[in-house]
């Protein structure tokens, strides 16, 4: 998507298979071609997409949810998996080129490709010059789960690494329900999916899009809730996509998914029966 001040890139780590214990796998996408004949996928693995997203407006290069960072960190042994440096290569950006990371939470799906750990097996930011961002709350309720067995699907907080954004004063950590990081750029908290989950809302003139975190997760979920075992606060996820949905609407935004398999982006529109649908951008 481009506007007059903003150019908005959908990235990709590829396609993973989540199985009920929170873990993933690389997929290869042709399993998807004949999934009711698959043993594994829908019986006890989902699939999904990977997808940060970029935002750039000339000026500023901002990251939102850099992914899970796999064949970054020293003798890695995912080579040959994208990540969001070999991302931002394709558009001739480098890490020390990014001015901010906005961590819709703190799932280690969404954050744990904030740093990496060096050749001297040290953690080190990944963006070195960015101000990341997260809720307070999020951060807060993510401590509180450390070494707990966590009854949601994916739901794993991987914290270690993270405190080295703590130590560095790279975390800010964000207390209001509504928060701007650069002008057009602005963070709003839905809880819902986690305690201080954020979507992000771009706007410049007329033209307006949002990246749904994982409160609407894939354009399947438009019309469908997510799964109970995915979410933490069912009713308030639920009362917050109904909001931002009939919002968006309005707005005749863009909208973009972060865990999407074919779909990722489109404009929102309503269907004959009355469902939330995607144009193509």
């Amino acid at each position: 998507m481009k506007t007059d001040k903003f150019t908005i890139e959908q990235l990709s780590e590829g396609f993973f298979e989540l199985f009920e214990d929170g873990t993933f796998k690389k997929m290869n996408p042709k399993r998807l071609s004949n999934p009711m004949d698959d043993p594994t996928l829908g019986r006890y693995s989902s699939a999904l997409g990977i997808d940060p997203l970029l935002i750039t407006n000339g000026d500023q290069n901002i990251v939102v949810d850099p992914g899970l960072g796999w064949g970054l960190d020293h003798k890695s042994r995912y080579d040959n998996t994208s990540n969001i440096i070999t991302n931002l290569n394709v558009f001739g950006l480098r890490p020390q080129d990014i001015h901010h990371v906005i961590l819709t939470h703190l799932h280690f799906d969404h954050a744990a490709g904030s740093t990496f750990v060096n050749d001297q097996f040290k953690t080190e930011a990944t963006f070195p010059n960015a101000m990341y961002y997260v809720h307070k709350e999020e951060w807060e309720y993510a401590l509180t789960q450390i070494e707990k067995n966590h009854d949601l699907i994916g739901a794993d907080y991987r914290m270690d690494e993270l405190y080295k954004l703590v130590a560095e004063n790279r975390l800010h950590f964000i207390e209001e329900d509504e928060f701007t990081v650069v002008q057009g750029v602005k963070l709003i908290k839905t809880g819902g999916h986690t305690p201080g989950h954020m979507i992000v809302k771009i706007t410049d003139e007329e033209k307006v899009a949002y990246f749904m975190g994982d409160l609407v997760p894939t354009e399947f979920h438009l019309n469908q809730p997510s799964h109970p075992q995915t979410v933490l606060d069912t009713a308030k996820a639920h009362q917050a996509k109904k909001l931002i949905l009939r919002k968006a609407y309005q707005e005749k935004a863009i909208m973009y998914f972060y865990h999407s398999l074919y779909k990722k982006t489109g404009q929102l529109a309503i269907d004959e029966k009355r469902r939330y649908v995607l144009k193509d951008e």
